[in-house]
């Protein structure tokens, strides 16, 4: 049997507009229909007062005319979206917070703003001590870490998820040694480039140990291993938590620049000039005010530090060094820097914060040096004891920006370093509370964005860009050796060809 024609395209679309006409003509008449005659008879056939007692002659039945019902139909549509639109665009705060992302404006509750923000900018913390928790709980044995559940410490996967992280830096610091041990020149091993070897190797592991949660459902990405901006960006795009290394004092050198270039090939990318000691490169300020100086900041070694940091993109990290290291620091680098895990010292007054002269040097203008300064959550270094809460922590950040810019301000928890916590940042998955009191205070989408990451982002940015300068320069590394070293013989001249 042969099958029957198909209908034509112009039959189907005729057919599909007389559908239409038929609806609008059925919406129209129910919509007339409200205003027929009350006096109308009723459906169970009760006349009316106003019924005739006689028959009366059939009246031709009146039909609605389909153009004016269609019309009439179209007219209160056209009505309705009309007060839609001017809400929409004239009124949108009366809007509930569930229609907000339709008009592109953020809820006016501040803890849904917040996440919205991180949803889709998340926090990039410049310093969290994961590698040495791990050090000290399980001795770097990996295959003991579960962190996939909750985790001794401040540090998780279903925290970092809660907290909408989307990248950090794995300290892989490692303690000054003791003085004593090492001698006033630096020059006794005292182990201090094996265990950094060693830490590196932990948070390594680590990573890979959970490119995937199986714990979510579905199962998540999480870490992935980031050696540039563009990798933060892919990464961060994906979904995936960005991991970054950074050596948390140049005491961990050993007093070698090849030492440097070996870090910075296992995925290095800052360098903290000095941790609470004073190295062979830096002063540092100490934890207590007074530390004597040493070399009155930078050492001539410490300027030529600096010089191959810029060289390889390493960024020039300036938490922990004395104000005078850190001002030369600014001067001398042609790079951008950072502090990983600084506050305000014009909030709290401790050497491990950043005054506001120093501030004043940060910035894109003539005598200044691009920056950002990421607040540290240190309840020692936020506020006296017993006053450390989220509110503190904004109070930093907020003076910060207000000295240096809104650009040159983040986030450096120092979490899984620090004993104790502010009030309200109790781990990472709270640093929706931050943002969140930011917002109450005025900060926009924009600036919380930065503040989240996007100004880390421009510093990394800006130390490649030099990078890929010098290298280009055809500039060489630096092969100065420690003057005070006995076992090797001084830099010889380079050998012209």
């Amino acid at each position: 049997m042969s099958p029957s024609p198909s209908p034509s395209p112009e039959r189907q679309s005729r057919s599909s507009r007389d559908a239409l006409n038929q609806a609008i003509l059925g919406l129209g008449k129910s919509y007339l229909s409200s205003f027929s005659d009350p006096d109308a008879d009723l459906d169970n056939g009760t006349p009316a007062e106003s019924t005739p007692l006689l028959p009366q002659s059939a009246a031709p039945q009146k039909t609605a005319d389909p153009n004016k019902t269609r019309a009439a139909v179209w007219a209160g549509l056209t009505s309705v979206f009309a007060a839609a639109l001017i809400v929409l665009l004239c009124f949108p705060h009366l809007l509930p917070d569930a229609l907000a992302p339709l008009v592109g404006r953020l809820p006016r509750d501040p803890t849904r703003a917040a996440l919205a923000i991180l949803s889709k900018a998340p926090v990039i913390d410049g310093h969290i001590d994961l590698p040495i928790r791990l050090r000290i709980a399980v001795a770097n044995n990996v295959s003991a870490v579960d962190l996939e559940h909750p985790f001794v410490g401040h540090v998780d996967i279903p925290r970092l998820r809660k907290g909408k992280v989307g990248g950090f830096f794995w300290s892989v610091y490692v303690p000054c040694a003791d003085p004593a041990e090492e001698g006033e020149d630096f020059l006794t091993s005292t182990w201090r480039v094996r265990d950094t070897l060693e830490q590196i190797d932990v948070a390594r592991l680590t990573i890979d140990k959970y490119p995937d949660a199986s714990s979510c459902n579905p199962p998540s990405s999480v870490f992935q291993p980031a050696l540039s901006s563009e990798d933060i960006k892919a990464a961060t795009s994906k979904g995936k938590i960005a991991s970054l290394l950074g050596v948390e004092g140049s005491h961990q050198l050993g007093n070698s620049l090849a030492v440097l270039r070996q870090y910075h090939a296992l995925g290095v990318r800052y360098v903290t000039l000095t941790h609470t000691c004073h190295n062979a490169f830096a002063d540092s300020c100490g934890m207590a005010p007074g530390m004597e100086p040493l070399h009155g900041g930078l050492s001539p070694f410490g300027r030529r530090l600096i010089g191959e940091m810029n060289r390889l993109g390493v960024l020039v990290d300036l938490s922990h060094t004395s104000d005078d290291t850190a001002r030369q620091a600014l001067g001398h680098s042609r790079a951008p820097v950072i502090w990983s895990h600084s506050s305000a010292r014009a909030v709290h007054d401790v050497p491990r914060n950043v005054p506001d002269d120093i501030l004043a040097l940060v910035g894109t203008g003539e005598g200044q040096t691009d920056a950002v300064v990421m607040v540290n959550f240190a309840p020692a270094f936020v506020a006296p004891p017993g006053n450390a809460t989220v509110y503190a922590v904004a109070d930093h950040v907020e003076h910060i920006a207000k000295v240096a810019g809104k650009k040159h301000v983040g986030i450096g928890s120092d979490f899984d370093g620090i004993e104790s916590t502010p009030v309200g940042l109790e781990d990472v998955s709270k640093y929706p509370a931050l943002f969140a009191e930011l917002y109450t205070r005025g900060w926009t989408q924009h600036e919380l964005e930065g503040l989240a990451g996007a100004n880390l982002l421009r510093v990394f940015e800006g130390a490649e860009r030099i990078a890929r300068v010098l290298q280009a320069a055809g500039t060489l590394p630096a092969f100065d050796v420690y003057p005070k070293r006995t076992d090797l013989p001084p830099k010889l001249p380079a050998v012209s060809h």
